[in-house]
C-alpha cells in the first residue's frame, strides 16, 4: 500500500504511472496506414479547444470568393499604375499578380495570412471595404503566385470556377474626344497618363470591380494604347484607355475577350 512507502518511493511510483490523455482527435493526419514523416497523425487538444477550432474552420469555409484574377505578366503601364496606389510592395513590369476579392470584407485578413504563409509572394495591396475585401499578391515567379492562390482556395473550400461572373455594366468607344472633355478627365482623380484632345477613348465598367485588371492587362498587351485610369475597388470597376482609333478598337476587343474568358469558366 502506498501509505506504507517512504516519500521518495511514492514519488517514484507516481512518475512511472501511465498518464491518461483526454481530448479530441481532429483527424488531420489521415488514416492508420503509412503516413508522411512530416505530418502528425493527429492533433490532441483539450476538450474545450475542439469547438473553438471547429468554429474557426467553419468561419473560413464561409468566406465567399468574388474575384480571382491571375495576371501572368504585368504590363508596364498597368504595373506603374498599380504602384501609384500600392501601400505595400511595389510591382514591376513582368511580375505575376493575383488579385482576390472576398466577402465579408474583414475576411480578407484571414485570406492574406493564408496566402503569405503559403509561399514567398509579396503583398502589394489590401483593401477592406464595407462589404468586400481585396488583396494583390506579386512575385516574379508565377508558380509562387499560383501556389498561394491554390492554398487559399483549398482553405476556404472554393475553386476558381466558383468565382462570380463578370457583369459588364457599361462599355463604349468615344472617338475624337473634345478638348473640354479631355481637360476634365485629366483633372479628375486619376493616377495614370493624360488623355489628349482628338484621341479615342475606351471605357469599361464591370461588377465585381477586380475584373478590370485583366481587361487592362490584356488590352495593353494587344496594342499601343495609353492607360488613363484603372479602378479595381468598390462596387464597380472602371477602366479608361486612350489612343489612336485603330489601337483603341483593338485594345477594346482584347479587353472584352478577357471578360468573355472569365465568364466561360465562372459560375452561372
Amino acid at each position: 500500500m502506498e501509505r506504507n512507502l517512504s516519500p521518495s518511493d511514492r514519488g517514484r511510483r507516481r512518475r512511472q504511472a501511465p498518464i491518461a490523455i483526454t481530448g479530441t482527435d481532429l483527424g488531420l493526419g489521415g488514416g492508420h496506414g503509412a503516413q508522411e514523416a512530416s505530418a502528425p497523425s493527429c492533433v490532441i487538444t483539450t476538450d474545450n479547444e475542439a469547438p473553438r477550432l471547429a468554429r474557426q474552420s467553419s468561419q473560413v469555409q464561409s468566406i465567399e470568393l468574388r474575384t480571382y484574377v491571375f495576371l501572368d505578366s504585368l504590363q508596364p503601364q498597368l504595373a506603374a499604375y498599380m504602384g501609384t496606389v500600392s501601400q505595400g510592395f511595389l510591382p514591376i513590369p513582368g511580375d505575376a499578380c493575383l488579385w482576390l476579392e472576398v466577402s465579408p470584407g474583414m475576411a480578407v485578413h484571414r485570406v492574406t495570412d493564408i496566402a503569405l504563409k503559403a509561399s514567398s509572394v509579396r503583398l502589394g495591396q489590401m483593401i477592406v471595404e464595407r462589404a468586400f475585401g481585396s488583396l494583390a499578391l506579386y512575385h516574379r515567379d508565377q508558380s509562387n503566385v499560383l501556389h498561394s492562390g491554390q492554398v487559399v482556395l483549398e482553405a476556404i473550400g472554393s475553386r476558381m470556377e466558383l468565382r462570380s461572373r463578370c457583369e459588364v455594366s457599361w462599355t463604349e468607344i468615344i472617338r475624337a474626344i473634345t478638348p473640354d472633355h479631355a481637360v476634365l478627365i485629366n483633372r479628375q482623380n486619376r493616377r495614370g497618363s493624360m488623355i489628349q484632345a482628338g484621341m479615342s477613348m475606351f471605357i469599361l465598367e464591370t461588377e465585381p470591380a477586380g475584373y478590370v485588371l485583366i481587361a487592362a492587362n490584356e488590352a495593353e498587351k494587344s496594342s499601343n494604347i495609353t492607360v488613363v485610369d484603372v479602378k479595381a475597388v468598390g462596387a464597380f470597376g472602371r477602366l479608361t484607355l486612350a489612343g489612336r482609333e485603330g489601337d483603341v478598337e483593338e485594345a477594346a476587343a482584347a479587353a472584352m475577350r478577357a471578360v468573355a474568358q472569365i465568364n466561360r469558366t465562372a459560375k452561372a
